[in-house]
């Protein structure tokens, strides 16, 4: 069988990682200043917590790119983090990052499950805009 892990990968605990926008925080008013402003989405909060006790959870967004402006001089990488303290959520998660993380699953609102080229590409034919 083949080995699809990265070596020093195989022993690590599975990761999750989750999208912010749309996902778990509503988003509501679209990207304005980068502030988090919404509220989570139903389920988000308590989904969370259940797969925090079985994976390490990352939350990727754009939100914590490091070149983004500063919000009242915070990061965005700060303002999610406050955003998940706020809801208790912050003890859960393992990291906050802008990059895709190594992981065993990705949430995300914008994702597209890739089985093969000709699907994908009827996929984005027939439904991108």
């Amino acid at each position: 069988m083949a080995n699809f892990y990265p070596p020093g990968f195989e022993t690590k605990r599975k990761t999750v990682a989750i999208d912010f926008d749309g996902v778990i925080h509503d988003a509501y008013e679209g990207w304005g200043d980068g502030t988090c402003y919404g509220n989570p989405i139903p389920g988000s909060v308590d989904s969370i917590i259940a797969l925090s006790k079985i994976y390490d959870i990352v939350i990727f967004t754009a939100k914590a790119k490091p070149d983004r402006p500063l919000v009242n001089g915070k990061t965005g990488k700060d303002l999610v983090k406050e955003w998940l303290l706020k809801f208790n959520i912050l003890e859960c998660v393992n990291d906050v990052t802008s990059e895709k993380p190594r992981a065993e699953l990705y949430i995300d609102d914008n994702g597209y499950r890739f089985y093969n080229w000709d699907e994908t590409m009827d996929f984005i034919t027939n439904s991108v805009k």
